[in-house]
């Protein structure tokens, strides 16, 4: 997936619906940007679409359907119609306003507040048509975020590993502050996060050759004596260590052939 070339297309107002964490990112992003926006909750959609040409709903995946039925509904004049869905296909759009091209326009970020600042952000997007493809890129540019497109065909798997690189990532910590209560040191978060960043930050510039540990230099004496603790203290954590370590040998004996 590359990065899209600049666009130059024109800014419509924005309707934006939905007043969540994204929503609100999202709106903060389009004020900074100068873009006219109205942003309407789930009880004034039908007021705050009325006038409009162009929506981008910020709403659950399971919302995206009913929501849209209701925008075109009341929006006459309504051109485009976005979400910021990672993995709906852009058919649900189609289905609820056949009149209208669709668009959508994903943060790859995480946003855990309303004020989550989305500058940089790489931005999935894509559109059933160009001229929405373009408007979804120009939103995401105007907006500080980088756009690059996913096919249709592709969403799932791409929304996948944006959670496994995000969602699993906290999983994973979390489960580690848990063995480390469960062997009695406590502020296990505040000991681990400085290990955490520094991975975090080698992986970014070096990949998969940051790995480092047990595993890495084939200590598996090390390894076996880290599952027989964990299964004495924290057996619930035990088959995820093991899968993790599995997937961890296959990292080191694919770079290992390159």
């Amino acid at each position: 997936m590359q990065p899209l070339r600049a666009h130059n297309t024109p800014m419509p107002p924005i309707a934006l619906v939905g007043r969540g964490r994204v929503g609100g990112s999202i709106a903060r992003a389009l004020a900074a940007a100068g873009i006219a926006t109205t942003v309407a909750g789930r009880d004034d959609i039908e007021t705050a679409c009325a006038e409009a040409e162009v929506v981008l709903l910020c709403v659950p995946d399971a919302e995206i359907a009913a929501a849209t039925s209701r925008v075109a509904a009341a929006a006459p004049g309504l051109r485009f119609i976005g979400h910021t869905s990672g993995a709906t296909p852009l058919a649900a759009l189609v289905a609820a306003a056949p009149g209208a091209a669709a668009f959508s326009l994903h943060p790859l970020q995480t946003v855990p507040d309303i004020d989550a600042d989305l500058t940089g952000a790489p931005a999935a997007v894509a559109g059933s048509e160009p001229a929405a493809a373009d408007l979804a890129g120009a939103i995401a540019e105007r907006c500080q975020m980088i756009p690059f497109e996913v096919a249709e065909e592709s969403r799932a798997a791409y929304h996948a590993a944006a959670a496994m690189a995000s969602n699993f990532l906290i999983a994973l910590e979390t489960s580690a502050e848990e063995l480390l209560a469960a062997a009695g040191i406590e502020d296990g978060r505040e000991l681990l996060a400085p290990l955490v960043l520094r991975t975090a930050a080698n992986w970014a510039e070096h990949g998969p050759t940051a790995l480092t540990g047990p595993i890495a230099r084939g200590d598996e004496a090390t390894v076996a004596r880290h599952i027989e603790a964990i299964e004495e203290v924290a057996p619930q954590l035990a088959a995820l260590y093991r899968a993790m370590a599995e997937r961890t040998r296959e990292i080191v004996v694919t770079g290992e052939r390159r």
